[in-house]
């Protein structure tokens, strides 16, 4: 305060007061650029996204509109993919999908599909907010549902070309897909998002009664049936699983994961009389169990805690089994239950980033649940055009930390 008294010292601080402030929002609105502005590279076809071995990644929260690839997990561990940028230094261990399935019995792939926001307004709407590009191709929110079913589609039809698929939808959904080997099934039921994981439930254990009709109407071949999720990509044969594991009548898929170990987007059930039996007896036990004790959780998640509750409810069945990823077969009120570990039968892109340390060399599904619709898309849009399996999941393996715009 000494240095500003007197009227000749007045004078020469007093402009002080307005300057300082100014020169102080400059050096700050310099900062700020330095941070936003830094040089983006491989922009052209795919973002990356650079760390150091030492360093943990850091936590993505942003979606993104295109490909963002960083480290691949697994990295030196055997038995996973090795990856340098998107080609892989190992090759997964796949069957021949020219033999996939031809001998034996039957597989069918069953999911639950239904469209929303599909009047002719909502189709037609070309608003470039609406609207999202991948590769060559831009899809309304109705047409990516499509896009994604489509793909989903054709996944199977390449690695399984001797399956089937039967969709089950709501009799009110203009759902017209001509292609061979593809059924669509309507189902009569509650298909609103509030409600379609519950519907889901339902709409198997009819497909299942459907199913018993028929058996006992024809005889012949045998037909397998795996209910999942539309979001897949099958990446090798899946028949090996009737044939591997002969005692079973459900299939499901586990992870280490303490309140939510079981996924529901994966369920096998052998084709005999028998089996579908005692699979309908034990979803129909998930179905009560959801309606009474999960209905909060009827738009996600619900269907997992009510099959959870279902297997942790025998008082013989340990939970510490779902810490190692080895295939175990347990018996469940009347059916025998193989389980089988996420890692290789649903194996997801974020926790091939965490919990199963890359991608394992026999993964035979890839599950691209959340935020990874694009991820999907553009790994089939890669497959496409390079008709490498094992390159494609390096580039699915390096973008597993991150999140799509849809």
């Amino acid at each position: 305060m000494k240095a500003c008294v007197g009227w000749r010292r007045f004078l020469f601080c007093f402009p002080l007061i307005f300057i300082l402030p100014h020169l102080f929002s400059v050096l700050e609105l310099h900062q700020n650029q330095a941070v936003t502005d830094s040089p983006k590279e491989n922009t052209k076809k795919f973002d990356v996204q650079h760390s150091s071995g030492d360093d943990a990644p850091k936590k993505i929260t942003k979606k993104f509109d295109h490909l963002v690839l960083g480290p691949a997990a697994g990295e030196g561990l055997p038995n996973r993919l090795q990856c340098r940028g998107v080609k892989a230094l190992n090759k997964t261990y796949f069957s021949n999908p020219s033999h996939a399935s031809s001998v034996g019995d039957g597989i069918a792939f069953v999911t639950v599909f239904t469209i929303y926001n599909n009047s002719p307004d909502a189709l037609a709407d070309g608003k470039p907010s609406n609207l999202v590009t991948v590769g060559n191709a831009s899809y309304s929110k109705p047409e990516r549902s499509m896009a994604i079913l489509n793909v989903f589609i054709k996944f199977i039809q390449v690695r399984m070309p001797q399956s089937n698929i039967i969709i089950l939808t709501d009799p009110e959904s203009d759902l017209s897909l001509h292609q061979n080997s593809v059924t669509v099934l309507p189902i009569q039921g509650e298909y609103s998002r509030d409600k379609l994981m519950l519907q889901r439930i339902r709409s198997y254990i009819t497909f299942l009664d459907i199913r018993l009709e028929k058996l006992s109407q024809e005889q012949g071949r045998i037909t397998h049936f795996i209910f999942s999720d539309s979001d897949i990509a099958v990446i090798d044969d899946l028949g090996q699983i009737f044939e591997k594991y002969q005692d079973f009548h459900v299939a499901l898929t586990f992870r280490n994961n303490k309140d939510q170990p079981l996924n529901s987007g994966f369920i096998a059930v052998r084709g005999t009389r028998d089996s579908i039996l005692r699979a309908r007896t034990f979803l129909q036990k998930v179905l009560e169990v959801y309606s009474s004790k999960y209905m909060k959780a009827s738009r996600m998640l619900g269907d997992q805690l009510a099959l959870f509750w279902v297997i942790k409810s025998d008082a013989s069945f340990d939970a510490k089994r779902f810490s190692k990823a080895q295939a175990f077969i347990k018996e469940i009120g009347g059916a025998s239950v193989l389980f089988l570990p996420c890692a290789t039968y649903n194996w997801t892109p974020p926790e091939g980033a965490g919990q199963f340390h890359g991608m394992p060399l026999d993964v035979k599904v890839v599950h691209f649940k959340g935020s990874r619709k694009r991820l999907m898309l553009e790994a089939w849009n890669y497959f496409s055009s390079s008709a490498d399996i094992s390159d494609m999941l390096c580039l699915i393996l390096k973008s597993g930390r991150t999140k799509y715009d849809f």
